[in-house]
C-alpha cells in the first residue's frame, strides 16, 4: 500500500529533546499550543489535526487543535516559518500536562521561543 500525502488539516510533529519542545510550547495560550514550523498556507481558525511525537513516548498524541499564531514564509524576522496550533479541550489537558511535566522547571526561563 502506498503511503498518502497528508491533508492540509493533519500535521505530524516529532519533538525529541527538551530545548526543541521548549522553542515550540506555547504556554500562554488557553489549553497550550505548538508552534509547527511548515512553509504550508493555513487560515487562522482553521481546525487541524496534529500527530505528536513526543520524546521518548512509543505513541504519538493525538491532538485535535486550531491555527492561532502564523510566522509567514518571509517575514523578514529571524524566527522560522510555521503555524500556532492551539489545543482544544477535548483531550482534557493530556497533551498540555505531558509537555508541561517535560518542561517542569524550564517554563519561567527566559530563552526565546518560536513566538515569543
Amino acid at each position: 500500500m502506498a503511503e498518502q500525502t497528508p491533508r492540509q488539516g493533519i500535521l505530524s510533529l516529532a519533538i525529541k529533546d527538551k530545548s526543541a519542545l521548549y522553542a515550540a510550547y506555547m504556554p500562554f495560550v488557553v489549553n497550550g499550543g505548538l508552534f509547527i514550523p511548515t512553509n504550508r498556507e493555513y487560515e487562522m481558525g482553521q481546525e487541524v489535526f496534529m500527530l505528536l511525537n513526543l520524546m521518548e513516548e512509543p505513541e504519538r498524541l493525538p491532538i485535535a487543535g486550531k491555527i492561532i499564531w502564523k510566522t509567514p514564509v518571509g517575514s523578514g524576522s529571524y524566527r522560522a516559518s510555521g503555524v500556532g496550533v492551539q489545543f482544544s479541550d477535548q483531550d482534557g489537558g493530556m497533551a498540555r500536562n505531558k509537555i508541561e511535566n517535560y518542561l517542569a522547571g524550564a517554563l519561567n526561563a527566559e530563552r526565546s521561543t518560536h513566538t515569543m
